[in-house]
């Protein structure tokens, strides 16, 4: 079978999707399937075309196996959100043009969380008549509006009716979480279409490692409680609240906070931190994918944060996987599904969006409970052994092969 996924991220770029895409289709291919990636110039979140590459109509390469096609797309920063939906146009564009010179497709996937790609991949699946299929990474345009970028009006509405054409008109919608298949499954959406293959983690990679001793020594972090966050530092994670908890914990001298990570608020929350005189917390830009793990190391605990909006009661957050394979326990605040399966797993402790000094009360307790925090370890590892990302690759695989199936009849 020859499958044509559709992705505005894919590596070296870091971020969630660009990994979960990767992985999966790695998978694939050593299960002995064809897989072709159409993507563009690795660029986010700084909108920078990343050293090796060019911003050029076709570029192509193979990476584990898997054939990437890069096409040109206007590349701008993770912020403004006219320039970023320029931004998601121009990839839909040149991936439809692209794929159509991709031969012998058996099934066609796009990718959220913006929905453009999955347009392409309709689009490309109706010319070549192919089936596609749409992995729901976010219920997108809800989440721009969740976040305060755009306001209801017509021109959302009118994303809303296309995104639920998009839902209709795929052969199987493979959402990451079972808020977002309920949540189409109310508006109307076939629920015989809809699977769950939820994000996890590459245990290969994420595993428990000994804190880097170099990193520890370049970051001034020898002898201190790290509490961290990695990922990207935008306009939904509310990050501001971990500054806060840190200006409550300035009289602790043995805990820092370590932000890893670039996003449209960063340069807003070091210039916050600046301000406030925290030196207890450690700002560090976007690293290699290879180098990830060496950060993850540093940590004694993980904070995982969104703004407190009905939509972030939806998402699963990835890194909350990584974390687990890492053997890290969670100080988790998001509400909704996430955090049932961190207080299912047993893998961290839950606090209110936004709550700062729930957050700085929870440190305080972690750091003295040195005998809790290894039991939470030991939690982490036996939880991640439920979501380890090969076993959901094949299941999404399954999914992929049935509706090939169908195609041809088999």
């Amino acid at each position: 079978m020859h499958i044509l996924f559709l992705s505005d991220n894919f590596p070296p770029e870091v971020n969630a999707p660009a990994s979960r895409t990767h992985e999966h289709c790695k998978v694939w291919v050593q299960a002995g399937h064809e897989v072709t990636v159409i993507t563009c110039a690795p660029n986010f979140p700084k909108g920078a075309v990343f050293p090796g590459y060019r911003n050029a109509a076709w570029q192509e390469e193979r990476i584990d196996g898997i054939h990437v096609v890069r096409v040109w797309s206007y590349v701008t920063a993770n912020e403004g959100f006219a320039r970023r939906v320029l931004d998601y146009l121009s990839f839909m564009v040149s991936a439809s043009l692209a794929a159509l010179f991709v031969r012998r497709v058996d099934v066609v996937v796009g990718t959220s969380p913006q929905f453009f790609t999955a347009c392409a991949a309709w689009f490309v699946g109706a010319v070549k008549r192919r089936p596609y299929v749409f992995e729901l990474r976010d219920l997108w345009p809800e989440s721009i509006k969740a976040v305060g970028a755009m306001k209801d009006s017509r021109l959302l509405r009118a994303l809303e009716r296309l995104e639920l054409f998009l839902y209709r008109h795929a052969a199987r919608v493979v959402s990451v979480t079972h808020s977002f298949r309920d949540n189409l499954r109310g508006r109307g959406i076939d629920a015989d279409k809809i699977v769950v293959v939820t994000n996890g983690v590459d245990i290969a990679r994420f595993s428990p490692r000994p804190k880097d001793e170099a990193l520890l020594r370049e970051l001034g972090l020898e002898g201190k409680f790290v509490a961290g966050y990695v990922g990207t530092h935008g306009m939904a994670h509310g990050l501001e609240t971990l500054l806060e908890a840190a200006q409550a914990l300035r009289g602790d001298s043995d805990v820092r906070i370590l932000l890893l990570g670039d996003g449209a608020r960063k340069e807003t929350l070091v210039a916050q931190a600046r301000t406030l005189g925290l030196d207890n917390v450690i700002f560090v830009g976007s690293v290699p994918k290879d180098e990830v793990a060496r950060y993850w190391s540093l940590l004694d605990v993980s904070i995982i944060h969104l703004r407190r909006t009905p939509l972030f009661e939806t998402v699963i957050p990835s890194k909350l996987f990584e974390c687990m394979g890492m053997g890290i326990p969670v100080l988790h605040g998001v509400a909704g599904e996430s955090a049932g399966i961190v207080e299912r797993e047993g893998v961290g402790w839950v606090f209110e969006p936004g709550n700062a000094a729930a957050l700085a009360a929870i440190l305080r307790q972690v750091r003295a409970d040195p005998a809790g925090l290894a039991r939470c370890r030991a939690r982490c590892l036996t939880a991640a052994q439920h979501y380890d990302r090969s076993v959901l690759a094949l299941t999404m695989l399954n999914e992929l092969e049935r509706v090939a199936a169908t195609r041809t009849g088999r």
